[in-house]
């Protein structure tokens, strides 16, 4: 069976590790996760993954609870390795080999996060699963994702939302926005919609790294994409 992307970078939401809770991580959510991921590696795909932490808290937030914008970063990348625990834990109980690695030290939790080591992990067929975001206050997971696809050489970034894919509008809000199957980098920019923060979809655009965004809670929806079916949106 042939795959349409050999390495690929998934980005997904800490959001959406909530399922239909306020908070935390759903176990219903993540043994979906799991299973949509070993699909794709079963088929032989390279894959790295970059997790949010907006489930248990983000920096952004942070102003509103009389923390330091600083401060407030660091405990969302913090969130973003207890989303990666938990995300690597359920794939190995799915039977799939995985590395954690973190951008900011834990030596007895996750390897520190080295590029070359990354692709040799790849290379032998294990998922890694990029946490603690780049390490820096003020960058998004966004920002982190774009820049390790870049980073590892990826062939694509595959978004995972609740929608299933790019609209003219958010179709939440709005019953006449209409959805793009194929659009490019600089018609996103002009119409102003919104993907990525503007620091990571600049890095995607001056790197020539497609994205696609999709609705991973649509069950096969990621192994679709692998194989070559237009599903969601794809920016190029």
């Amino acid at each position: 069976m042939s795959i349409r992307y050999k390495r690929v970078l998934l980005k997904l939401s800490g959001e959406s590790l909530m399922g239909k809770d306020d908070f935390g991580i759903n176990p219903e959510m993540l043994q979906h996760y799991a299973v949509e991921i070993k699909s794709i590696v079963d088929k032989g795909v390279e894959l790295a993954i970059v997790i949010g932490g907006g489930n248990i808290f983000r920096g952004l937030q942070a102003g509103k609870s009389n923390i330091e914008r600083v401060q407030g970063d660091y405990m969302g990348m913090l969130a973003t390795v207890i989303n990666g625990l938990a995300l690597q834990s359920a794939l190995e109980k799915n039977g799939v080999f995985t590395r954690l690695m973190t951008a900011i030290s834990m030596d007895q939790i996750a390897e520190p996060y080295i590029r070359r080591r990354a692709i040799s992990h790849l290379q032998k067929g294990r998922v890694i699963i990029f946490s603690a975001g780049t390490g820096n206050p003020y960058f998004t997971t966004d920002s982190a994702a774009a820049l390790r696809a870049s980073e590892i050489n990826a062939d694509v970034i595959l978004k995972g939302t609740r929608v299933d894919g790019i609209y003219t509008a958010d179709p939440e809000k709005d019953p006449s926005a209409t959805k793009y199957e194929n659009v490019s980098f600089s018609e996103v920019i002009n119409a102003k919609l919104n993907i990525m923060d503007m620091t990571a979809f600049t890095m995607c655009h001056e790197n020539d790294m497609p994205i696609v965004v999709f609705d991973i809670g649509e069950p096969s929806n990621l192994s679709r994409i692998i194989q070559g079916e237009t599903i969601g949106t794809l920016v190029q």
